[in-house]
This record gives C-alpha cells, structure tokens and sequence, in this order.
C-alpha cells in the first residue's frame, strides 16, 4: 500500500498560497453547511470519485480535503494508486481547518421565525 503524507490545516493554506489545488470530497449537502473559502477548489464527493477522479489534474500539487482526514486518506490513495504524485492528506479535514481559525464560508443561519414568514409568505 502507498503511504500518503499528511499535512496540517495551516500548512495546506499554505499551500493553497503557493498555488495548489483543493479537492474536497465531501458531500454536496455537508458543502453547503460549511466550505473552504480558497479560490482554488474542486469539489468532487467520494461517492463520484472513481468515476471522475480524471478531471483533477496530475501535474499540480494537491491538498484532499474532507470532513476529519479519513475520506480523504481514501481518496489521496486511490490517486496515488493511479499515478498521482504532488498529493497530499490535510489532517483533520474542514473540522481543524475551522478550528485553526482559516477562511471558512457558512451556510447563513435563519432563525425560526424568520424562515416561517417566509414559507407562508405569498409569492406576489
């Protein structure tokens, strides 16, 4: 089995300065709640990953992405396993990417009564 490198939260933002690209396979619905906000990303869930891991281009460096570091290990290696070589694991996935306080763009949060209002008002 190929190992892959894993890297820290802060030094994969690091690397996103430099130029390299953001793969997160997280799912849509769990994206929306919560996103990377770096310029460079691509978002390919890792239901969807063997059928289109091709679109991510071999010849940049990339930083995979998920919730924990576990969907992603998953996916690094199965790049890896394809003749992928500048891959590497972020550690702790969006959770410690939030927690070191990196760029992070959040669904908004409506509150309760708000969100009634607008279910029953009348569309004009």
């Amino acid at each position: 089995m190929i190992n892959i490198k894993n890297i820290t939260p802060a030094a994969a933002f690091a690397m996103t300065k430099k130029g390299a690209l953001l793969v997160d396979v997280r799912e849509p619905r769990e994206i929306a709640r919560k996103a990377f906000d770096v310029p460079d990303i691509m978002l390919i869930p890792l239901s969807t990953f063997e059928q289109r891991f091709r679109e991510i281009p071999v010849d940049r460096n990339l930083i995979i992405v998920c919730n924990s570091g576990n969907r992603s290990l998953t996916a690094g290696r199965l790049l890896l396993n394809r003749g992928y070589r500048k891959v590497v694991n972020m550690q702790y996935g969006i959770i410690g990417w939030d927690k070191e306080g990196l760029p992070i763009k959040r669904k908004p949060k409506q509150n309760v009564w708000s969100s009634l209002l607008q279910m029953f008002r009348k569309k004009s």
